[in-house]
C-alpha cells in the first residue's frame, strides 16, 4: 500500500493549489503595473496655493485651460464662445452649479479673464480656482 492514503483507483482527495496561487500572483503583478496607468486626465501645470480644499459633496463641473489655451469642459474640448452653452448642458439642472477651474499657470491672464467672463454669463455665481499645495521646503 501506498503513502498516498488508499488505493489508486479511487478519487483523489487532495487538490493542488499551486497552479491557482502562480496564476492569481501574476494577475496580481498586471494589475499593480497597469494601474497607475488607466488614470486620464488633461495635462495642466497647475500654479501652487496655500488655500484649503473645496467641498465636493456633488460633482463638479470641471473647466480647463491647457497651456495651448485649449479650453476643455469635463475633458471635452470646446471653443470659448461654445463654453456658456457646454456648462449649461453639464449641470443637468442642479440649481447653483459647483464648478472648478484648472489653468496652466503658462496661461495669459487674459485668457483666463475670458473664460470666467464666459462663465458669469452662463449663469455660475460660484466658480472654484484649482491650485496645487506648495511644494514643502527642506529645513
Amino acid at each position: 500500500m501506498a503513502m498516498g492514503g488508499g488505493s489508486g483507483n479511487g478519487p483523489m482527495s487532495e487538490i493542488n493549489v499551486t497552479p491557482l496561487v502562480d496564476v492569481m500572483l501574476v494577475l496580481l503583478v498586471i494589475f499593480m503595473v497597469t494601474a497607475p496607468m488607466m488614470t486620464t486626465g488633461l495635462d495642466v501645470n497647475l500654479p501652487q496655493s496655500k488655500g484649503g480644499a473645496l467641498d465636493e459633496s456633488t460633482p463638479p463641473i470641471i473647466v480647463s485651460i491647457t497651456g495651448q489655451s485649449d479650453i476643455y469642459v469635463n475633458e471635452q474640448r470646446i471653443s470659448l464662445d461654445r463654453l456658456a452653452v457646454a456648462v449649461q448642458a453639464e449641470h443637468h439642472g442642479q440649481t447653483k452649479p459647483q464648478v472648478f477651474l484648472k489653468a496652466d499657470k503658462t496661461v495669459p491672464y487674459g485668457v483666463v479673464i475670458q473664460v470666467m467672463g464666459a462663465l458669469k454669463a452662463a449663469g455660475v455665481e460660484k466658480l472654484g480656482m484649482v491650485t496645487e499645495p506648495p511644494a514643502p521646503t527642506e529645513g
